[in-house]
C-alpha cells in the first residue's frame, strides 16, 4: 500500500516510530481532544507483532486444541470426539483469517479514519525530533516532530550464539505461529511462555515427536512453582518429551536455508545436548527470549547507545534525553513485554504529551492544559502486571509471586487452594487439575499477588488485578460474593482457608 500522506509533508506535532498496537494507542491518545497532528511510521504491518505474528495467531491455534481437549474429558461429549484430532487445515485457515492474511488495510483505515497519518518506511532518528524515513522504493524523506517522538519498535526473537544454531535457520515465534506444514519431529528450545504455548499447539496440531528442552529445573520459572509443575504434567501426559535441566550445545543441519515463514528450513537437524546425547528433528523452534529492536534506529544521533532496552521514567520519557520530547512504549521500554501493558503505557504517554504540548503553547492544542494529567504515572499499573499463559492448563497471574514479594522485603502471608475441589470446575471437566494462590501483605492485609492455574481460569484474573491495584482490604473481599457454581468460587475458598490458617496460628 502506498504512503497514506502527502509525500511532500515534513512536519507533525507527534511522530510515533513503530505502528504496533501500542504505537496506535499513543497516536490516538495524543491526538484525541487535543488537536495535535500525529503520524505513524511503520516499515512492516500497521498493528505490529501482536496482531499478526504473536498474540492473535497463537490464540487462534490454541483455542481449537483447548476445546477438543476439554471435550475429551467431558462425559456425553468424549464419546463423540474419541481420539480424533483437530481439522488442521481448518485451524490454519482460521488463523489466516484472524490475521487478515497479513493484510493491514483495515488497520490503516482505522488510523486514517481516526485522524492519524501513516508513512510506510523504516525510520531512524537523525537528531532532536527529526527522523529520516527510508521508503520501500529506497527513497528517503526527512520528517520532524514539533513536540514529541514516541518509539514503539518492539522486540524480535533472540537466537543465541550456539554453534550451528543460526546456520540451521531455526524457526522463531513468527514461524511457529504461521506454521504451514506440520513437522513430524520438533524440538522446542525454552520453557517460558512462548515455548510452553508453542509446544501445546504443535502437539495438538499433530507433531508426532515433540521435545521441549529447557535449561532450568522447571517450566514458567517466573510463576509460582506449582504453575510450571501442572503445565509440565499435562505436556508429558500429551506425549511431549521434557528435557529439563538440559541445554543445546551444538546443531548440525544439511540444506538449511530461509525457505519462507512457517515452512521447513532444511533437512533433518541433529541437536547435541550438554549431557552428550543427540536428538534428530525435522524442525527447531527457538523460544529463548526477545531482543529490543533498537540497534538501527539512530539512537547514537541523540547521544544514546545503539541497541538495548530504553530506560524510561513513569511518564515513559526516555531517560538521558533532555527536553521531554522522546518517549518509549511497549516491549522496547523493557518494563513489561506484554501487549496490554504496552497499550497502557501508550495511553499514559498520549495524555502526557498532549498536556505538555498545551503547557508549552504548541499550536493546535485546543484543550486547556489543566484538562490533561501532565504527570500521569504508569507506576501503579506496573505494580500489578497481569499475564495469562494459554497452555493446558492455563496460567494466570498478577503482581508478585511469593518469592519476589519476599525478595522485596514484604512481610508475606500466603494461602493456596485446589481448584479441582470446586463444583464450578468439576462441571467443566471431571479430571480437572489446577491450583490457586494469594500473596498477602500482612502489614496492610491487602493482596500483592495472585496466581490461578487450571482450564478456563483466564477470566478470573481481572478481579485479582482490581484487588491488587485498588489495594482492596481482605475484609472487603469477604463481601464480594462469587456466583455458584463457577470457578470464581475460588475467592471464597481462599479467604476461608486463610481465615482458618490465622485462627489456627492464634491458637498455636
Amino acid at each position: 500500500m502506498a504512503a497514506a500522506v502527502d509525500p511532500d509533508r515534513s512536519e507533525w506535532d507527534v511522530i510515533v516510530l513503530g505502528g504496533a498496537a501500542a504505537g496506535e494507542n499513543a497516536a490516538q491518545y495524543a491526538a484525541q481532544f487535543s488537536g495535535l497532528e500525529t503520524v505513524l511510521v511503520e516499515a512492516e504491518l500497521v498493528g505490529g507483532e501482536c496482531s499478526y505474528w504473536a498474540c492473535m495467531p497463537s490464540k487462534g491455534l490454541l483455542r481449537p486444541v483447548e476445546v477438543l481437549n476439554n471435550a475429551r474429558h467431558l462425559p456425553g461429549v468424549a464419546s463423540l470426539v474419541g481420539r480424533a484430532g483437530v481439522d488442521v487445515g481448518a485451524v490454519l485457515a482460521r488463523r489466516d483469517a484472524i490475521v487478515n492474511n497479513l493484510d493491514d488495510a483495515s488497520q490503516v483505515k482505522w488510523a486514517l479514519d481516526t485522524g492519524i497519518d501513516v508513512i510506510r518506511g523504516y525510520g531512524r532518528l537523525t537528531g532532536e525530533r527529526t527522523l529520516a524515513v527510508t521508503a520501500p522504493d529506497g527513497s528517503v524523506r526527512t520528517i520532524t516532530a514539533r513536540h514529541a517522538v514516541v518509539i514503539d519498535t518492539g522486540t524480535r526473537a533472540a537466537v543465541p550464539d550456539i554453534p550451528g544454531l543460526r546456520a540451521a535457520h531455526p524457526w522463531t515465534s513468527r514461524d511457529v505461529t504461521h506454521v504451514h506444514r506440520i513437522p513430524s519431529r520438533t524440538a522446542v528450545l525454552g520453557g517460558g511462555v512462548v515455548g510452553c504455548e508453542s509446544a501445546t499447539w504443535l502437539r495438538g496440531l499433530g507433531v508426532e515427536e515433540l521435545t521441549l528442552i529447557h535449561r532450568g529445573p522447571g517450566l514458567l520459572e517466573k510463576e509460582e512453582p506449582f504453575a510450571g509443575e501442572l503445565v509440565a504434567a499435562e505436556l508429558q501426559k500429551s506425549g511431549v518429551d521434557l528435557r529439563l535441566g538440559r541445554s543445546v550445545v551444538g546443531v548440525r543441519r544439511d540444506d538449511a536455508g530461509n525457505t519462507g515463514v512457517g515452512l521447513p528450513h532444511g533437512g533433518p537437524a541433529t541437536l547435541t545436548l550438554d549431557d552428550g546425547s543427540e536428538l534428530t528433528v525435522d524442525e527447531i523452534v527457538v523460544a529463548l527470549g526477545r531482543t529490543p529492536s533498537t540497534g538501527d534506529i539512530g539512537l547514537s544521533s541523540i547521544g544514546l547507545p545503539d541497541g538495548g532496552f530504553l530506560a524510561v521514567d513513569d511518564q515513559q520519557a526516555v531517560q538521558g534525553v533532555p527536553g521531554q520530547w522522546l518517549y518509549a512504549i511497549g516491549d522496547v521500554s523493557g518494563r513489561a513485554l506484554l501487549t496490554h501493558m504496552g497499550k497502557y503505557q501508550a495511553r499514559i504517554v498520549g495524555e502526557v504529551i498532549a498536556s505538555r504540548a498545551g503547557a508549552a503553547g504548541v499550536t493546535g492544542v485546543t484543550k486547556a492544559p489543566g484538562g490533561f494529567a501532565a504527570e500521569l504515572s504508569s507506576a501503579e499499573g506496573h505494580r500489578a502486571v497481569p499475564q495469562v499463559t494459554f497452555t493446558d492448563p492455563e496460567v494466570a497471574s498478577v503482581g508478585l509471586s511469593e518469592r519476589r514479594a519476599r525478595e522485596a522485603g514484604i512481610d508475606v502471608e500466603t494461602v493456596e487452594y485446589d481448584m479441582a475441589a470446586l463444583a464450578g470446575t468439576y462441571l467443566l471437566r471431571e479430571d480437572y487439575a489446577g491450583r490457586a494462590k494469594l500473596v498477602v501483605d500482612s502489614a496492610t492485609d491487602t493482596l500483592v499477588g495472585a496466581t490461578f492455574v487450571g482450564s478456563g481460569i483466564a477470566d478470573l484474573l481481572h478481579a485479582a488485578t482490581v484487588a491488587v491495584v485498588g489495594r482492596v482490604p481482605l475484609s472487603a473481599l469477604w463481601h464480594a460474593v462469587p456466583s455458584y457454581p463457577t470457578p470464581s468460587e475460588i475467592w471464597l475458598r481462599l479467604l476461608e482457608t486463610l481465615n482458618r490458617q490465622r485462627r489456627l496460628g492464634d491458637q498455636g
